[in-house]
């Protein structure tokens, strides 16, 4: 009997991708299949081919329904996986919305940039994948509960724990059979925080060989995590937002963090804190998933709360193209909640393009926002940003608030880690960004239970043994991208920044004369490259 060996080909330096493939005795067990976010060299991956055979899989164990964590499952069934994929009820009933939609957007801006590319003479390019082919995916899903084992193939067993990030959210325990004793492993998974509205607190195993963590929040505290106090922060940021001719704009993922806004905007309005105000949900997707909220509310904690902010009559959904654009005829202040969460798709972006150049408009970010992603960008202070090919000045007001992320932050994450104690073989540090993985590896090395602390690289893989990890190098296929092209801004992002504050200067030139100094300039150095 062979050791097993782990595979990591995705959020391995990066936050986005999640992908792990572990072999044991023949077999290949697959831990979640994410879409890779953040910058365009990034996402360029969601175009290439697998790293591996798809066919070669034989089953797929699904932590959660973010797309970073399952959004390339259909492009895994396109391409020849044809088993089961595991996960618990609540993500089936996610995905089956989730991942429709990512098919409805691949079609979208694959059928926009090949309409460009027609005028420009480029090829037209395929969609990663279609509505049918993610609705093709979802036959192959099989709803599993917490804490129960269940056999998978070559003395593989496993059993979800309530991971506390997302409805149906899980950690999963593994146990491999092997010549000297089980190999017990843990995947974390995405880690909830302590105080998350509409989740419980996470749970998990102790007594391990190995432990996969997630390291998001790995370099950053939260001021203020209660509810009370995350109440009072938005309450705060709404205040400051209002204008007699303004609107709120809040990017938010449309799983959960759209609903515990709601809800918290509901309480605060409920209670006499924030003047009743209409809220718009402009987003179809944010729609189909509040119905599944609903449903699941019984078995939440604050689900009671959810239901009556549903109910509340200032709370409006949009679905039709024709709805969303007449919430630009809504006179008066007015709060608009639409995804996606990091400003990259759906209608968050025209209602950018139509108030960040307005010194009447907020724009509140809630979530983790990925380099690369025009949120990072906003976050970062970019005084002009481009948005479908035009320029547009930043005058709105650029807010951040980290209290409703769905992730553990870095105390957290040291807590959670211990609480998995004794760790006998290894940590491996994933899903973070090269900074905050260096953060939390710094914190726990101090302490004399940790084990030894791998950072792993994309595509990199790892012989687990009873003793320890012992990583492939070379005999490991080379990487699609290098440690310097993962979780990093792009020559894209540069390129456009430097486009960016040219047209800036050339604007505040204070004549034509000037303006041609500074473009001679510009040449000047193309012209010295060159040689």
């Amino acid at each position: 009997m062979t050791d097993p060996i782990l595979h990591f080909h995705g959020a391995a330096g990066g936050v986005t991708g999640s992908c792990f493939v572990l072999e044991h005795n023949g077999f290949r067990t697959m831990f979640d299949c994410g879409m890779f976010q953040g910058s365009k060299t990034e996402k360029e991956l969601n175009y290439r081919p697998f790293p591996f055979e798809p066919s070669s899989i034989h089953s797929v164990i699904l932590t959660h329904a973010h797309i970073d964590h399952s959004g390339l499952l259909p492009k895994l069934v396109k391409a020849g996986f044809d088993g089961p994929i595991y996960c618990t009820a609540a993500t089936v009933d996610l995905c089956t919305i989730m991942l429709q939609d990512s098919g409805h957007i691949q079609e979208m801006e694959v059928e926009q940039l090949n309409r460009r590319n027609r005028h420009r003479s480029h090829a037209a390019i395929e969609p990663i994948y279609t509505v049918a082919d993610a609705r093709a995916a979802m036959t192959q899903f099989r709803a599993v509960s917490y804490k129960e084992w269940q056999e998978g193939q070559g003395g593989l067993r496993f059993r979800f724990w309530d991971a506390g990030h997302l409805l149906g959210s899980s950690s999963v325990e593994v146990e491999l059979t092997a010549d000297d004793g089980p190999i017990r492993i843990l995947f974390s998974g995405d880690v909830g925080p302590e105080h998350k509205l509409l989740e419980y607190p996470p749970d998990a195993p102790h007594n391990l060989d190995y432990v996969i963590c997630e390291s998001t929040y790995g370099d950053r505290e939260r001021d203020e995590a209660s509810q009370e106090g995350r109440r009072q922060q938005l309450r705060e940021i709404v205040s400051r937002a209002y204008h007699p001719n303004g609107a709120l704009l809040i990017p938010s993922f449309a799983v959960e963090r759209t609903q515990e806004l709601l809800a918290d905007l509901y309480a605060l309005m409920e209670t006499g804190k924030l003047p009743r105000t209409p809220i718009i949900i402009d987003s179809p997707l944010a729609s189909r998933a509040t119905a599944i909220f609903k449903r699941h509310a019984p078995s939440l904690p604050n689900g009671e709360l959810l239901q009556k902010a549903l109910n509340s009559q200032n709370i409006r959904f949009t679905e039709s193209a024709e709805q969303s654009k007449a919430i630009d005829l809504i006179h008066g202040f007015y709060i608009v909640i639409a995804a996606s969460g990091m400003c990259e798709a759906g209608r968050i972006r025209h209602r950018l393009k139509n108030w960040l150049w307005r010194d009447e408009g907020t724009v509140l970010l809630v979530g983790f926002q990925a380099e690369g992603t025009l949120g990072r960008i906003l976050q970062d202070g970019a005084r002009t940003v481009k948005i479908q090919g035009e320029e547009i000045v930043v005058r709105a007001a650029i807010k951040s608030l980290e209290a409703y992320s769905g992730h553990a932050d870095a105390t957290e994450l040291v807590d959670w880690i211990t609480g998995r104690e004794p760790i006998r073989s290894g940590l491996f540090l994933v899903h973070g960004e090269p900074a905050a993985i260096d953060q939390l590896k710094s914190r726990l090395s101090g302490r004399a239970s940790v084990p030894t602390i791998f950072r792993p690289a994309l595509d990199s893989g790892y012989r687990l043994t009873k003793s320890g990890a012992v990583e492939l190098g070379a005999a490991a296929p080379p990487p699609r991208l290098t440690a310097d092209e993962v979780g990093h801004r792009d020559w894209h992002n540069d390129y456009q920044s430097v486009i960016l504050d040219l047209e800036e200067k050339l604007r505040q030139a204070a004549d034509q004369k000037r303006r041609a100094v500074i473009l001679r300039r510009i040449k000047r150095a193309l012209q010295d490259d060159a040689v």
